[in-house]
């Protein structure tokens, strides 16, 4: 046995990837198929960053690498926010028990226009591109909606 829990970590992120014109990659749920979103997960480990968990997690749900070395390493933008939420009940076994709420640190990707998005099919069954505002409106989440609307200012 490794020692690791078999709970998620109530600290995640949340990853807006957009484009300069501001279109906004959305994924579908494989779990949940009505449910649009931006790239989010949980840390590995309680030490693990926001920042390597937001490298990692926009790899395994997009193939996209912005880790340090690649192309895009210094496109990942920590946007300084955080969401404290209640997490969603069909959820919530994958926690510890009492565990209720998440943490979840903002972050934006700013890729260029052609970028091609790789999907994990045991996470997500589809992607689409969306203008920043409809891509806001198709969001199921509330704090992702939020972030998505913030984006415009974050430029520059």
């Amino acid at each position: 046995m490794s020692g690791a829990s078999a709970f998620k970590i109530a600290q995640s992120v949340l990853v807006v990837i957009y484009t300069p014109a501001l279109d906004v990659l959305l994924i579908r749920r494989a779990d949940a198929t009505e449910y649009w979103q931006s790239v989010t997960g949980s840390k590995d480990r309680e030490e693990e960053s926001f920042h390597d968990t937001a490298v990692r997690e926009v790899f395994e749900e997009t193939g996209i690498a912005c880790g340090a070395g690649t192309p895009l390493a210094g496109c990942l933008q920590d946007w300084g926010l955080e969401n404290v939420y209640g997490i969603y009940p069909q959820w919530l076994h994958r926690y510890a028990p009492g565990v209720t709420h998440n943490t979840e640190r903002v972050f934006g990707l700013e890729v260029p226009v052609g970028t091609p998005v790789r999907l994990n099919p045991r996470e997500h069954t589809n992607y689409q591109w969306l203008p920043w505002q409809a891509a806001a409106d198709a969001c199921f989440s509330s704090s992702n909606a939020e972030a998505v609307l913030m984006l415009p200012r974050f430029l520059g």
